[in-house]
């Protein structure tokens, strides 16, 4: 029957239709400015910047509502949800060439109750109709386009389709629709119930799999797809996922294994030498369209450079490489200057698009470079690739290296501190004439759970650098999130001036919460464990699943399946998180309940995570903590803020540091403050070594291998 249906539709088009996957580029349209438009339908009510760029399409727009789709069930007409964000370049070339369209929008108009979605504001619609097209076409992408029955169940879906497809898909969905409505039930019933199946989880309790060996499973199983030249996996376009790099640091240090470490490194270090990174304005670009992480896709998301900002530090921890701390500044400068909210949030996404041209705001000509650079030009050119072999599209050039500093020095006759005043002073200029350049639209949405992610990469940038400031920008966006986001315990998922609330989504309430925790470890203010302990109860009550033992997405079930998210897309997966969260909880309150639970919910994807493990990182970075020894570190006494810090500087994985300067009665600190002086408990199941007064006393406790440099030698585990 499912494809019977597919067949007919098929029949009836007569093309083959262009279904683009989820890797398709995303990027803005200029929003015209005409001060007059010929049409205006409800979306100019909202404030999502998707939506108002869809506000004055003849399309009779409404965004994602109840009674939307009450009217399509009470007028019996079939339901049209396009989904999409504000720089996504094929939504615009959807909405120029055919929504835009007279005809086209009439024909909508007349048989279809057509629903506007900024997958951003609800990614929850997203991730269910996302699941329907994967289901009936084995991939997906944005403009998601879906046709549903008017109780919300897919007819059909896809993505980009020019004018001529996507007049025919109307036409005939329609007509089938009308003249077979019970065929057309069925199919929908069977594609809502695929849906439901992918959402379903089997509980466990079997503590006794979370172990070693299933980590050394999953990376027996992984590491044949690790691109040994370009780092990252081996694909044709490739995503940072700074989940999957962040768990096989802890996973190298803690297994000993060189060849996952040095597979860290080189991905790194071609990700920061790639045209992925903004060499000029700093931060990363979305993804990269090739294989040598070159040429990316131009716009940049807050959830990007958040995520990045965590890694590099951490990786910077590790292996000490200036490279990686050029990488941590610039990205801090391109936050702060061109994503940050006056009033302390961060926006969303910067568009990919400038007067109609991918990345033209961010390229390069060979004769633009000549004026603006002069006689550096030559040494510019070999620095950053300008070379003919290199050209990009129109004769533009994507700046990008081929060797860090340290090799090029060796092979060109400058000294260190001139390259350095060079790369400052070329920097300089091509700023200045980036600026006279028109820029990229802003997406000024603030989105709680990638300003939480921001909080952490402030956080990691502060323990990695020592910089004071960086550990304010953590806090400023708390304070922003709790004044704008959070009240009567209750949590916003998207922020802009005037804009309707949006109750937060599981992601909000995990994420936030985690970068309490992490707030709390730094400042050692213990408004930041409440409010952790706060937002993780609530999202207890909100939304638990006794059936599945995880937690879904959203609250209630107004949508047509239930919503369990647990692998790790371009964010970590909200369940991992909400286990994290328990599992650091319950070692700071020594809450058995907390402890078991996460335990529970790892259980449950110990299959998954060895089969796919690049799909389930956070995971596994949990069962690391589970299945080596875990220590918690507690720091009491009058300094304690000041050894936390120095301690921190060292990447450990596999503890927990907290700290006190007062007595406390939380199970770690009680009956351990002492006026003589601070000093520092290393505890393990409950039983704490004898206290010591310095950090390098601390650090030998919890065993040595477990630090790096580049000096040691560590062991191969036997199975690389």
């Amino acid at each position: 029957m499912f494809n019977y249906f597919i067949i007919k539709i098929s029949r009836y088009l007569g093309v083959t239709l262009i279904l683009l996957t989820i890797l398709a580029s995303c990027k803005n349209q200029s929003k015209k400015e005409a001060s007059e438009h010929k049409y205006t339908n409800a979306l100019i009510n909202e404030t999502s910047p998707y939506l108002l760029q869809h506000a004055h399409n003849p399309v009779d727009w409404r965004a994602w509502s109840q009674d939307a789709l009450d009217e399509a069930k009470e007028q019996n007409k079939l339901v049209l949800v396009s989904i999409g964000y504000s720089s996504c370049h094929w939504c615009h070339v959807m909405e120029e060439e055919t929504f835009e369209n007279d005809s086209i929008a009439q024909l909508m108009n007349a048989n279809f109750v057509n629903i506007k979605v900024d997958r951003e504001e609800r990614p929850d619609v997203d991730q269910i109709y996302m699941t329907a097209v994967q289901l009936m076409k084995g991939n997906g992408g944005w403009p998601l386009n879906v046709i549903t029955l008017p109780n919300g169940k897919p007819l059909y879906g896809g993505t980009y389709h020019t004018k001529e497809q996507w007049k025919k898909v109307l036409t005939e969905i329609s007509r089938l629709y009308n003249e077979d409505p019970e065929k057309a039930a069925q199919y929908s019933d069977m594609v809502a119930k695929g849906i439901q199946e992918v959402n379903l989880i089997a509980p466990s309790d079997d503590f006794t799999q979370l172990n070693k060996e299933v980590i050394f499973n999953s990376i027996r199983n992984w590491k044949p797809l690790w691109d040994e030249v370009w780092g990252g996996d081996t694909r044709e376009e490739k995503f940072m996922l700074p989940s999957n790099l962040d768990f096989l640091i802890d996973y190298a240090l803690l297994a000993k294994d060189e060849a996952a470490l040095e597979h860290v490194e080189r991905t790194l270090d071609k990700i920061a030498l790639g045209g992925i990174y903004d060499h000029i304005g700093g931060g990363f670009f979305r993804y990269s369209t090739d294989s040598k992480w070159k040429v990316p896709h131009f716009e940049k998301m807050l959830y990007d450079n958040a995520q990045a900002l965590s890694l590099y530090s951490k990786a910077y921890q590790v292996f000490k490489k200036p490279l990686y701390k050029e990488v941590i500044l610039g990205t801090i400068e391109f936050l702060e200057r061109e994503m940050k909210n006056p009033e302390g949030g961060y926006y969303a996404a910067l568009d990919a698009d400038s007067e109609g041209e991918e990345g033209k705001f961010y390229v390069w000509t060979v004769p633009e470079l000549k004026l603006i650079l002069a006689n550096d030009f030559e040494l510019f050119a070999a620095y950053y690739t300008i070379e003919e072999q290199a050209v990009w599209e129109k004769e533009n050039y994507v700046l990008h290296r081929l060797m860090d500093d340290t090799q090029f020095l060796e092979e060109h006759p400058i000294s260190k501190s001139a390259l350095e005043n060079l790369k400052i002073k070329w920097k300089t200029k091509l700023m200045k004439a980036r600026a006279k350049r028109i820029r990229p639209r802003t997406d000024d949405k603030i989105l709680t759970s990638w300003n939480a992610l921001l909080m952490n990469g402030y956080l990691k940038a502060y323990t990695a650098l020592g910089t004071g400031t960086l550990l304010d920008n953590s806090e400023g966006i708390l304070q922003f999130v709790l004044a704008n986001s959070y009240q009567n315990e209750q949590l916003g998922h998207s922020y802009k001036k005037d804009s309707k609330h949006i109750d937060a989504f599981l992601e909000d309430y995990s994420l936030l919460a985690n970068a309490a925790l992490n707030l709390y470890s730094a400042t050692l203010n213990t408004q930041h464990l409440t409010l952790a302990q706060e937002l993780t109860r609530t999202a207890q009550q909100k939304f638990n699943d006794q059936s599945s033992g995880m937690y879904t997405y959203n609250e209630g079930d107004k949508l047509i399946a239930k919503l369990i998210k647990t692998d790790d897309g371009v964010i970590p997966s909200s369940n991992a998180i909400m286990a994290h969260n328990l599992f650091q909880l319950g070692h700071m309150l020594y809450n058995k309940d907390d402890l078991e639970k996460s335990k529970t919910m790892v259980s449950s994807m110990v299959g998954v995570s060895q089969e796919t493990p690049y799909s389930y990182a956070k995971w596994n970075s949990l069962l690391l903590n589970m299945s080596y020894p875990f220590y918690e570190v507690a720091v009491v006494g009058e300094n304690a803020e000041s050894v936390i810090k120095n301690m921190g500087a060292n990447h450990v994985p596999n503890i927990l540091l907290v700290g006190s300067t007062t007595e406390s009665n939380l199970p770690l600190f009680e009956g351990r403050f002492s006026e003589d002086g601070t000093f520092i408990y290393v505890c393990q199941d409950n039983t704490c070594k004898l206290p010591v007064k310095t950090v390098e006393e601390a650090l030998h406790i919890l065993d040595p291998p477990k630090t790096y440099a580049r000096t040691q030698t560590l062991d191969f585990n036997g199975f690389n």
